[in-house]
């Protein structure tokens, strides 16, 4: 199959994932380039087409009949990026369930987090440092927004991850786990902490960290030790800090 038109109506339908809006409606997102779409592929996510420029159709020779060939037009219509990538993939979304999260030892929440790279990273971190689980509490950002997923860089797909915006339901599924804020103001330094297994470590937006309601939710809380001159770390080195720390 071939398209050249940017006014192709399938094209049109599909630039809408661009948009929070149509990926929540349709459960579906947008991937691009080579290695998203490559990875993505190997580790069994549901791929519904790939628009591939003409000149690196042989590049995706193992998706076979999802491809579809069109020009660079079309994949910068289809593209968050300045420079549209060389094939720009429709893949359905994984759902998870936020019952299984109970079985699970090392737990990650953050709370309104909206900076799709930091999210992108803290995916990276969450998977490379042994998290099993990741919460996104409150008014968090789209994970599946395309920021965030190429920042995530083939790991949004190993590790579940839910939203949550109901606090009897967090506290119903880890009522059994310990609940360790980040909070600069703790008195407990991460170089000395002992966690205490299965736990949620919560973690608050650079702006406002976390919120009265799960700071006194938190059995527990820890900082990280910092030089005197530097006021604060961004969020996705602390988390990738504290996770070092605690779970390797």
């Amino acid at each position: 199959m071939e398209i050249t038109s940017t006014n192709n109506d399938l094209v049109k339908s599909c630039s809408k994932l661009l948009q929070k809006k149509y990926r929540t409606e349709t459960g579906k997102f947008l991937l691009e380039g080579f290695k998203a779409i490559k990875e993505a592929f190997d580790y069994g996510i549901n791929i519904e087409k790939i628009f591939v420029n003409k000149d690196n159709v042989s590049d995706y020779s193992f998706a076979k009949d999802l491809i579809i060939e069109t020009t660079s037009a079309v994949l910068k219509k289809l593209s968050s990026t300045e420079s549209e990538p060389p094939a720009v993939a429709v893949a359905y979304q994984k759902k998870y369930d936020i019952n299984d999260f109970s079985k699970f030892k090392k737990v990650i929440l953050l709370e309104n987090i909206k900076d799709l790279g930091n999210l992108g990273t803290i995916i990276r971190s969450a998977v490379a440092f042994g998290a099993e689980g990741i919460v996104l509490y409150g008014e968090s950002a789209d994970i599946y927004n395309p920021k965030c997923v190429r920042s995530a860089v083939g790991n949004l797909w190993k590790i579940p991850f839910v939203y949550v915006n109901d606090f009897k339901i967090l506290d119903k599924v880890f009522a059994k786990f310990s609940k360790v804020a980040t909070l600069p103001r703790s008195r407990n330094m991460l170089k000395q902490f002992e966690c205490k297994y299965p736990v949620l470590i919560m973690f608050g937006a650079e702006s406002d960290g976390l919120s009265k309601e799960l700071t006194d939710y938190a059995t527990d809380s820890v900082k990280i030790e910092m030089n005197e001159n530097v006021e604060s770390l961004n969020l996705a080195s602390s988390v990738s800090v504290i996770l070092y720390e605690l779970f390797m």
